[in-house]
């Protein structure tokens, strides 16, 4: 369900594994003609796909026989597609979010929003370090499979795990998405500070108490402190703060070189989640009693208009307190 980058993808990857694969994209001729070219070149390009795979835009054709539905669409899409597909899935059948982000309307990890439309289904997340421009090249990718039912996260784990695809399982649903959330913020908060000039240190400083930042808020939305340590958590918030495939670094890096977030957002084909999800993280930041000045600052750099100097000031000019506090 998306037919995106990281969607095409995980649909190359199970295509590997030998399943038969069905990609739902929203937009008739855009699923027609990525179906005729034999190539996503608007979200992942240079990649062939195989004549195997096959696309639609219809719901109920996507889902009819589905034994596993992936959902991988970005998050302030979730609602209104999964409101197309309520009432479709056959029965029991499993659920597995991909998709980094949370619901803008109410706060809510994705699957719980998942569960909320299809109350009959179990549903998994995956995250981690996995960047789909290379986990559809096959380079050597690793990450995690969380569920409150252990047999549906080794269930999913088995149909996924390939040769280059290494997938782990955990327990912890609330930390394994949070963390994949949260990163995208601490990413664009990297990206300003390179976009600045600032150096090696501004950058591990950052990435550093981000993770801080992301597991004092976690846990106290009920995630294990553990699993920020983990793929999803310090993993995922290395590579996202790091390469060149990320978008919400590269948002981040634009807002420090003066450009305003209309610029940017406005030339994006693709979404940089963290952009939406600083503004919902900083209310469950308030409604938690948790300090997140991390992504305090980003907020403001996004929403408020504040200049990256000044963000990374006021970041600086903090009450000195002890690391672990």
């Amino acid at each position: 369900m998306g037919d995106g980058g990281w969607g095409t993808a995980l649909a190359l990857r199970l295509h590997q594994a030998g399943c038969r694969v069905i990609l739902w994209g929203p937009f008739p001729e855009v699923v027609a003609e990525t179906a005729r070219q034999g190539e996503n070149r608007l979200y992942l390009p240079g990649v062939p796909l195989p004549a195997g795979l096959t696309w639609t835009a219809d719901p109920a054709v996507a889902v009819r026989e589905a034994e596993l539905v992936v959902l991988a669409v970005p998050s302030k899409y979730c609602r209104d597609v999964y409101r197309r597909f309520a009432g479709l899935l056959p029965e029991g059948c499993p659920l597995l979010n991909v998709s980094k982000g949370l619901d803008m309307e109410s706060g809510r990890r994705l699957t719980e929003l998942a569960a909320d439309f299809f109350p009959a289904h179990p549903v998994a997340a995956l995250s981690g370090p996995s960047h789909a421009e290379e986990v559809a090249r096959e380079m050597p990718t690793a990450v995690v499979v969380a569920a409150v039912d252990q047999d549906l996260a080794t269930r999913v784990q088995a149909v996924f795990t390939g040769p280059r695809f290494r997938v782990y399982t955990s327990d912890d649903l609330v930390g394994t998405e949070l963390g994949g959330a949260f990163k995208n913020v601490m990413a664009i908060a990297v990206g300003a500070g390179d976009g600045l000039g600032f150096g090696d240190n501004t950058r591990a400083a950052l990435i550093t108490r981000g993770l801080a930042e992301m597991t004092r808020l976690g846990c106290a939305l009920g995630a294990r402190p553990e699993t920020f340590a983990g793929l999803s958590g310090m993993g995922d918030l290395i590579v996202t703060c790091t390469s060149k495939f990320s978008r919400n670094r590269a948002v981040g890096e634009r807002l420090g070189r003066g450009e305003s977030i209309e610029q940017i957002t406005a030339g994006m084909t693709q979404v940089a989640e963290g952009v939406t999800t600083c503004a919902t993280a900083l209310r469950l930041g308030r409604e938690s009693g948790v300090r997140t000045p991390i992504i305090d600052e980003v907020h403001a750099l996004i929403h408020e208009g504040k200049s990256p100097r000044s963000a990374v000031q006021s970041l600086l000019e903090r009450e000195a307190r002890p690391e672990l506090d």
